[in-house]
């Protein structure tokens, strides 16, 4: 319960420092100043123009990135590393230790100790010098708010000066502060703002730094020891050597002395506190995103994306630099959409195609249609600034984001994949699934080329000839992954359509080739879209994909399910941001002729071939819908697949060499480990169906 104390209850203290201030703290800080009338006047004048309300802005704080569980840490972002805690898991034992350590009588006084003041102006005078302070743990604690508070140098400097006027200011606030709050909530207060060293700030951090535990479970020897650090962090420091060592022993000792005398502790209870080792056991408190836990390097890809996402979103600043100092100070707690079940898979399959030291990569990234939460992003490599064996560039260690983009990382080509595109603007332009086209194996384009082709026009060929050419129509185009059909469908449109139903879908085209050609007054010229010539990230295709099996509705990939921040307030930015960019009935449409790739059949089974039978079969009575995509020379291989529940991709590269090819030997396992990713995103979740098209954009009006 708080103390009921007035202005007039605190006479005694007010006393002291509106009349003698001018001289107790000038022969404090100063011991050689002259007892004058200007030393009593500026005293006197700084503690009347002192407000009696401190501002006491919220304190920069860590935030912690969590797994969908909420409880998983996957790592924490912050400048200093801040942690506050309840004063209901700090336990007596350490409030009674600082309370020994830094001010004994903090019980007895109203935040400014006028037999403290007596005691030190004694001492320091005895001594000639600064030999011991006057400020009680509320002082402490004003100077501390004023510190992190601090928004220009001199604001900083007037925080931390030995001045008269400093020392004023804070006694002032000191009584201020201690007619507001109880002894208990200062102490809370104090505890969870001051410097323990090693950037630990409160208790919780230090706990931690020190001891690898938390405040609750801290012992008398631990506690001792933690606030005999405070008085000076670098003096005490019990990890700066043997020197350093004793010396913070030195001071435990003296803590519990102090503890003793203030009656806290028994004879035998000090004596055994004395005896005990220190114990220090380091703990490791995270801070970015190559501190993910050691055993799952792999986790930092997606938390590498999350700060790319979190950059970019005004809701926390107006510029970059603003963002990302609110995410290491703001004390935000982030529950992400990540699972970390779902990336164990989608890593497990990646690796299974290609160990860690291998020079090509397997980047997987899985997408939840409807809210465009990105629930894992896998692939090959460990998320990691350590060197890499046998002068490796970027492998098996990497900071490269290999399946989001960013930087150098432009993306992949995906071949058939992009096709998809071409199809949703066919059918959004009025073409029905049935519409046929006899399939030659070479077909002369109206799309002139610098150089090939066939007289100087872009003359694209079919793979597998025997198995491809004929009549085909978009289900059967489709399903065998016919190039000839769908070029001449994308010159039926315009190449500028299936160019801009990319973008709609959320293709960015990073690299400077494929931005040119995309623009408007080039796209109609691209003939080759179609065929995936475009530099594609994981995580695009799947959340395009993730589109059209959300009956057309695009919603902007997302990394978090809640994100609040310091006093509990949730943030908008968590919520997924959607809009139609199709008509149901065409994303339906599309998602009919998709599942002919993977040897299923759709509402008209029309399908009679598809290029990866094998996924069809992986998932039973569940609809399943893809495509496959290779590059030219083989030199990727992709695969896409799509529920209504989840869209995952994956592509097999060589990132550091896009011309070493990776080979169509490959292409197989690449369907197998989407396939095993979507199927450990879908554990538990009841089978839903897709949506039947219309039987007008089935076969026409």
């Amino acid at each position: 319960m708080r103390r009921q104390h007035t202005l007039l209850a605190d006479l005694a203290s007010l006393l002291l420092c509106g009349v003698l201030a001018g001289v107790v703290v000038a022969l404090l800080a100063f011991p050689g100043f002259g007892l004058t009338g200007l030393a009593l006047k500026s005293g006197s004048d700084v503690f009347g123009k002192t407000p009696d309300k401190l501002s006491i802005p919220e304190p920069p704080q860590n935030s912690s990135l969590y797994a969908n569980d909420g409880k998983t840490l996957l790592t924490q972002f912050y400048a200093d590393d801040r942690m506050p805690t309840d004063i209901a898991h700090i336990p007596t034992v350490m409030q009674h230790a600082i309370v020994a350590a830094e001010d004994t009588r903090f019980y007895q006084h109203h935040g400014v100790d006028p037999r403290g003041i007596v005691r030190s102006l004694l001492a320091n005078r005895q001594a000639g010098r600064v030999s011991e302070g006057a400020s009680t743990l509320t002082m402490q604690y004003v100077r501390n708010v004023l510190m992190y508070s601090a928004q220009t140098p001199e604001q900083l400097q007037q925080a931390t000066e030995q001045t008269m006027g400093r020392k004023l200011r804070e006694m002032r606030y000191a009584l201020a502060l201690e007619r507001k709050y109880t002894k208990s909530q200062i102490m809370e207060r104090y505890l969870n703002i001051i410097y323990f060293g090693h950037q630990a700030y409160g208790i919780k951090a230090a706990a931690r730094i020190y001891f690898d535990t938390t405040p609750e479970k801290l012992t008398l020897p631990q506690a001792a020891l933690l606030a005999g650090v405070v008085k000076s962090p670098d003096a005490f420091d019990p990890e700066s050597g043997v020197d350093g060592r004793k010396a913070a022993l030195a001071r435990r000792t003296y803590v519990l002395d102090s503890m003793r005398k203030l009656h806290y502790l028994t004879p035998a209870q000090d004596a055994a506190a004395k005896k005990a080792p220190i114990g220090l056991k380091s703990g490791s408190v995270p801070n970015g995103c190559t501190e993910v836990p050691s055993n799952h390097p792999d986790w930092g890809f997606f938390c590498d994306w999350f700060v790319q996402w979190w950059d970019q979103q005004p809701a926390f600043g107006a510029n970059t630099a603003e963002r990302e100092m609110k995410l290491r100070t703001g004390g935000y707690k982030i529950v992400t959409s990540f699972s970390p079940r779902v990336q164990r898979s989608a890593e497990r399959a990646s690796t299974a195609v290609y160990s860690k030291d291998n020079s090509k990569a397997l980047p997987i990234a899985a997408v939840q249609p409807g809210t465009g939460r990105v629930v894992a992003m896998a692939v090959n490599r460990n998320y990691s600034l350590a060197s890499n064996p046998n002068g490796w560039a970027n492998r098996p260690n990497t900071v490269d984001q290999l399946i989001a983009g960013g930087g150098d990382i432009v993306g992949y080509q995906t071949g058939s994949t992009m096709k998809m595109f071409t199809m949703l603007a066919a059918l959004e332009s009025g073409y029905s699934l049935d519409t046929g086209f006899n399939a030659p194996g070479r077909l002369a384009t109206g799309y002139p080329v610098s150089s090939g082709g066939c007289g100087g026009y872009y003359c694209p060929v079919n793979d597998n000839p025997p198995w491809m050419d004929g009549y085909r129509t978009m289900w059967t185009g489709y399903g065998r992954s016919v190039n000839t059909y769908f070029v001449w469908l994308e010159q039926k449109i315009g190449a500028e359509k299936a160019v801009n139903m990319a973008k709609r879908l959320g293709i960015q085209f990073r690299a400077s080739t494929d931005e040119a050609l995309s623009k408007p007054g080039r796209a109609h010229g691209w003939g080759a879209f179609t065929l995936g010539v475009a530099d594609v990230t994981p995580l695009e295709l799947a959340n395009a994909y993730a589109t059209v099996a959300a009956q057309g509705m695009y919603c902007k990939p997302l990394p978090a399910t809640s994100i609040t921040d310091a006093t509990g307030k949730a943030s908008p930015a968590a919520k997924p941001s959607c809009h139609r960019v199709l008509r149901a009935d065409v994303a339906r449409a599309a998602t009919d002729a998709a599942r002919c790739p993977v040897g299923t059949q759709g509402f008209y089974h029309k399908c009679d071939g598809g290029t990866a039978n094998e996924v069809g079969a992986m998932f039973g009575s569940r609809p399943v819908a893809g495509k496959t995509g290779s590059s030219e020379t083989n030199a990727t291989e992709s695969f896409v697949g799509f529920t209504p529940q989840i869209a995952v991709a994956g592509t097999a590269c060589t990132p550091d060499n896009p011309w070493d090819s990776v080979g169509a030997g490959i292409s197989s396992s690449v369907d197998i480990a989407v396939a095993k990713t979507m199927l450990s995103a879908l554990r538990g979740q009841p089978i839903k169906h897709f949506h039947r098209p219309s039987a007008t954009i089935a076969y026409g009006s």
